[in-house]
Order: C-alpha cells, then structure tokens, then sequence
C-alpha cells in the first residue's frame, strides 16, 4: 500500500495511539493486573473498542470507495484503448497511449471478402497499403471493416486509428495535430515527426488516413510537407499504414490491392438489404448492370426507390426519364456531390479550361477514346495526353484494352446534357465522320487502315444514333461508309 492509502487509516492509528498512551499513563499508577480488573479500567476498555469499531467501519468504507473508483478509472482506460487484453504482449498492454478508437465498422461490406483477407494479410506484416479508386467504391468501408476484422484485433489491440483527412486543413501543422491526438502522444504545436517518434517506435500500431486525397494532392499548397510526413510514416516498422485515396500519387512503399467490380451477387445483397427482399427481379439486375455495379450509386438507387415506395417497374421508368438525378437521397447523400471533391481538387483544377469539357466527351462515348486517337480526336488540346493521364491519376477514369473509359454512373453525370451545343464533342464527331466518309472498296490499298472502326463500332453507332438524327443530310457519304465496315474481304 503507498503513501496515499494512509490518508484513509490516519484515524486509527490516531486512536491506537491514544489507547496506548492511556495505558501507559495507568501503568505508572497501578500494576497491570490491579488495571485490567478495576471498574474504570474496564468503561475505558469498553471506551476504546466502541473508538476502534467506529473507526474501522469508516475505513472499510472509505477503503471501498477507493476501490470503486480504481475500478472505474481502469474500466474507462480499458475503453479508450489503454489496455489490449488479448494481445499477447504483457510490455504492450502496460503501455498503450490513450488515443482514439476508430468509427464503427459498416453493417456490411458485401463482395469484399477477399480483397479485405488480402489487406488483413499486409496489415499483420506490417506493410503500408494503399486503397485507391474512383469516389464510392467502397474505399472507408472496406478499411474500417479491416479496423474492426478480430484478426486486425488481436494483433494490435486498442493501437488500432482512424484519421479523417478531410476534415482538417491540408498542412504539416494540422496533419501533425490530428496524428498527436489520435496516437495519444499529447503532443502540442508540432513543427515536424520527431516529438512523435517515440511513440509510434514504442508499439505496433494500425493507422488509417481516410480520404487521403485530400492531403496528398500533388497540386497542394502544403503536398510535398505532408508527403514527406506521411512517407516517413510508411518506414516505421512498428506501423502498419493504411491509406484510402482517389489519387493515385501515395509513397512508392505502399502494396496496392486492387477493388474488384462488385458481383452480381453483392450487387444484389446491397440493394434488396437497403430495398428490402420483395423477391428479385430481372429489371432490377439490369439497372445494376447499367450502374457497372458501383456500390454508391446501388446505394443511393435503393435509398431513393425504399423512400419513395417505388415498385420495380416504376423505378424502372424513373431511371429511364432521369438517370443520374435519381442518385441521391433526401438526407444530401448523392453521387454528384462524390464526383464534384474529384472536380474541385488543386490537380484538375490545374489542368485547365480544357479539362471538364475533354473529360464530358470521354463519359459521352460508351467506350472511351482510344488513346492512340487523342492526337487526331483532339487536336486543338494542347497537353491532350497529359490531361487524359491525370485523369486517371483522379481515378475519374480508368484504362480498359487501350482505352480510357470510366464507370457508367460517372458516365451519366458527366457527359454534356445537351451533345449539340458542345464544341468540342461536335468537333471529335467531325474528325469520327471524315473518315468515315472515305468510301473504301475491300479491294483497293487502305482497306485494311479502316478497320479501325471495328473496335469502335459501338462508339460511332451512339455518335449516329445522337447526332446524326439532329442533322441528317449534313454527311450522307457516312452512312456508305458504315454500311462498308461490315463487309468481309474475299
């Protein structure tokens, strides 16, 4: 017992002590004997128990109620991460920081069970990951149902942060602070990593940044600070980092899992859990079709038809008249708002005038543009190229057997609203239709240079079937040349 426990027994050793000291003042009047038998001696013996049980009840007491709040101040402790029962390392339980917790886990993570073994996998060896796609794939999901996974548990405990990098300004400061704070270093006016080395050398930890995009951004005012910082932090040995990003520039370290395309069965799984189970419908798995089963936009399709009581066919009739405005919900949850961080970032800002207008003729064609035709698709774009890579960068778009495409909800909302009054998409179907108009006989030399319309075909007949119909007879020598894509050599 240390000092401080002797506040409670003060009181008894204060009325020990003046039991003795009666006792002694009696001694030097009678013998012992003649003491304990006489009549006063034996009221002051009473006297001195009545002092003692009063005493003692209200050190049990006052004992118990230290004990009490111990108890209360371990249990608090054992909540916010200070001890990891579990964790099989006696020296790591005895000397967690306080620290943050991270969110809960989603309800659900469908379809991603393989993909969430295989970060599980990194995370026990502790090598930086890194999870980048496009705005609602299902980045926050998947890494907190990793946070949460009882293997991730067991090997770190309560070291186990969650840092949301889009909710503080992007600077070395402010990045600093959150990390001190989350960590549980309490650490205060950080200028760089040193102050926070000690803790994140002094036991294993798991640290998610969120949203990554936000901080990583290589057009940043603050990027090549934090991206040192974050960088350092993929070196530690004793730290696994986790980062979720639509932009692909995170520290070369990083293992990069890739997010494969929902099935058709967790497709489903997600929209009759949100719709609820009326018995599966044909109409239904042709929308997610249609939605390239991207798990925001099922989503926000399913949230919409349950608010709304929609059965399946009307839903149907819905997405045919609106598509893309169906897309978000009564509570401000919708895909444009996703799509619009990506649209606002300092990197596509940086591109230029040209950017939003070249990326509205990508989402109009159903393939893509070829990224060998960007020279004669686009000609009076200068950097062409180079707007069409950061594009990917962004994750706005992806490449699929030398194409650049995107997913068919981000399709939806950003291809031009009204294809007649874009000049650059009239220009591309300009250059699309004066070769077309080269009428080529299977016969003669440059035959076969034409066959290049083969891995367009669907492209050009969605230009014929969109423009063509507001201007007929302004290129009648194209319709000869599609009817000759078709034919066969001898």
């Amino acid at each position: 017992m240390d000092a401080a426990h002797f506040t409670y027994g003060s009181p008894i050793l204060r009325t020990l002590s003046t039991i003795r000291r009666e006792i002694v003042k009696k001694g030097k009047r009678n013998t012992g004997s003649r003491l304990f038998h006489s009549k006063g001696s034996e009221d002051a013996i009473s006297g001195w128990k009545q002092d003692l049980s009063r005493i003692l009840q209200v050190f049990h007491m006052e004992l118990s109620m230290n004990n009490h709040t111990i108890l209360v101040d371990l249990h608090s402790r054992i909540l916010v991460g200070q001890e990891t029962a579990g964790s099989g390392n006696r020296s790591t339980r005895a000397s967690v920081p306080v620290g943050e917790l991270p969110p809960p886990p989603p309800r659900a993570c469908f379809g991603r069970g393989g993909l969430i073994d295989e970060v599980v996998g990194f995370a026990q060896i502790l090598e930086p990951i890194a999870l980048i796609g496009a705005g609602g794939v299902g980045k926050t999901s998947i890494a907190l149902t990793v946070l949460h996974d009882d293997r991730v548990k067991k090997r770190f405990g309560g070291n186990r942060r969650f840092i949301r990098c889009d909710q503080f300004p992007a600077s070395g400061p402010h990045f600093l602070a959150r990390l001190s704070k989350v960590i549980g270093a309490g650490v205060e006016n950080l200028e760089d990593m040193a102050p926070l080395r000690p803790t994140l050398s002094s036991q294993e930890m798991i640290i998610v940044l969120d949203n990554a995009e936000s901080i990583l951004d290589p057009q940043g005012p603050n990027h090549e600070e934090i991206y040192a910082m974050v960088n350092e932090l993929c070196r530690f040995k004793t730290v696994c980092l986790c980062i979720t990003s639509r932009i692909t520039t995170v520290p070369r370290y990083c293992r990069l899992p890739e997010i494969p395309t929902l099935s058709m069965e967790a497709a489903c799984d997600i929209f009759y859990g949100i719709y609820g189970d009326g018995g599966r419908s044909g109409i239904i798995d042709n929308l997610l079709r249609r939605l390239d089963f991207h798990a925001l936009p099922i989503t926000l399709l399913a949230t919409t038809a349950s608010d709304n009581m929609w059965d399946y066919d009307r839903l149907d009739e819905e997405w045919d008249v609106h598509r893309a405005q169906l897309l978000r919900t009564d509570h401000n949850e919708s895909l444009a708002a996703t799509i619009e961080l990506s649209l606002d970032s300092p990197t596509f800002r940086k591109l230029g005038p040209n950017a939003r207008d070249l990326l509205g003729v990508v989402a109009f064609f159903p393939h893509g543009v070829d990224e060998k035709k960007l020279d004669w698709l686009f000609p009076t774009i200068p950097d062409r190229k180079n707007i069409v890579d950061k594009f990917c960068v962004l994750s706005l778009t992806y490449r699929s057997n030398g194409f650049t495409t995107m997913l068919a909800p981000l399709r939806d909302y950003l291809r031009p609203r009204d294809p007649i009054s874009s000049r650059l998409l009239c220009s591309t179907r300009d250059h699309y239709f004066t070769r077309l108009s080269v009428g080529l006989d299977p016969d003669e030399p440059g035959f076969k240079e034409s066959q290049w319309i083969k891995s367009e075909d669907v492209n050009v007949e969605h230009l014929l079937d969109v423009l063509i119909s507001t201007r007929a007879n302004t290129y009648p020598d194209v319709w000869n040349a599609v009817e000759v894509k078709d034919r066969k050599p001898p």
